[in-house]
């Protein structure tokens, strides 16, 4: 298998005009005009917009949900391998300012319209909880542990001037559903423009890049079920189908994740909207064996490096785009060599894992 590596990638938020997204972006723009000049045509993967109908057919190499970046991030990889030597991934979705509230609602309301995402999720995070023999006060005590870990990361983002929002206001800490808080869900009210640039070895070579500005993919794992999410929620709660796309993803990157992370040398971006699903990933990836170890865990390690959906915020279908370009960057200037991007799709029936590896 060939390896995939990305050379550049951008991430504007809400019309974010700092110095480091206008570098990126021109940066980004440098490469596709080099690459233009070698006569390569990159091939477009579209991540959907809101505006997309949930329901309605993909167009060839559109993609959708919280997992799509990581399924289409799949799909460059096979591209790769049939001889394309240049893929942008690309996402745009003006959520805030594209459309009215009451689009915006219609838009969301994918399942039952009596039935919200929140409540769904937290029947949901009731059968994890059925699961893991454990109760309501501790899956609660467990999402504010969560929260506080982002809170760390949000720090650390602001102070590197990577962060694009302020920490939530008082409103945000009351309940919205049985187990959630509103700092507990994603907020998703910004506009998104975010494109990553990848290539092969060989394009690499051709365009005289230092291999210290390029970043592998080391592994990729799909885990996705075909089910009808409401009907099926104790089957998504037991997060095997997770487990299965962490499991790929390490065995195609030849490493031992947790082990790295252990060593402090891996990074890691978790999916974070509703407490479950970053509860799941740390017990299916065998980061913890017990939820009791979790807040040791957190203790610890930081789950992202942005802050999370719930601190710097979610473009809709494209967090784990806005992951992977903030993970493409953080390895640049940071010591370690590894990162992971976690997809999550829907009510969590796609889950999705990236390796990405420095050289």
């Amino acid at each position: 298998m060939l390896t995939l590596n990305i050379i550049s990638g951008f991430s504007d938020i809400d019309q974010d005009n700092n110095r480091r997204v206008a570098s990126h972006k021109k940066y980004y723009d440098q490469c596709l005009s080099a690459i233009s000049e070698l006569g390569v045509k990159p091939t477009i993967l579209t991540i959907d917009p809101l505006a997309i109908d949930w329901f309605s057919e993909l167009e060839k190499n559109h993609f959708r949900s919280g997992c799509a970046p990581i399924q289409a991030l799949h799909r460059a990889q096979e591209l790769l391998n049939q001889g394309h030597e240049a893929i942008i991934i690309s996402g745009f979705d003006p959520l805030k300012t594209g459309y009215d509230r009451d689009q915006r609602h219609q838009l969301m309301s994918i399942y039952d319209p009596e039935t919200s995402i929140a409540d769904l999720y937290n029947q949901l995070a009731q059968q994890f909880i059925g699961q893991h023999h454990t109760n309501d006060q501790q899956f609660l005590t467990l999402a504010s542990a969560l929260f506080e870990n982002y809170s760390q990361s949000h720090t650390l983002a602001h102070q590197q001037q990577r962060a694009h929002f302020s920490p939530p206001a008082a409103k945000w800490f009351n309940h919205v559903t049985e187990l959630f808080r509103g700092v507990d869900c994603a907020n998703p009210l910004v506009d998104f423009n975010g494109r990553l640039l990848l290539c092969s070895t060989n394009l690499v070579e051709r365009l005289n890049l230092k291999p210290s500005t390029v970043v592998n993919v080391a592994g990729i794992g799909l885990g996705l079920l075909d089910i009808d999410e409401p009907k099926q929620l104790a089957l998504i709660a037991q997060y095997q189908h997770l487990q299965a796309a962490y499991q790929a993803a390490c065995q195609q990157a030849a490493v031992n994740f947790k082990q790295l992370v252990s060593d402090n040398n891996a990074l890691m971006e978790v999916y974070t909207c509703y407490p479950v699903v970053p509860l799941a990933f740390l017990i299916n990836t065998g980061m913890v064996t017990s939820l009791s170890q979790i807040p040791e865990f957190l203790n610890q390690h930081l789950i992202t490096v942005t802050g999370g959906m719930n601190l710097a915020r979610a473009p809709w279908n494209n967090p784990a785009l806005n992951g992977l370009i903030t993970m493409y960057h953080q390895l640049m200037d940071s010591p370690q060599q590894f990162g992971l991007v976690h997809g999550n799709g829907g009510i969590g029936y796609r889950q999705g894992i990236a390796i990405l590896a420095t050289e």
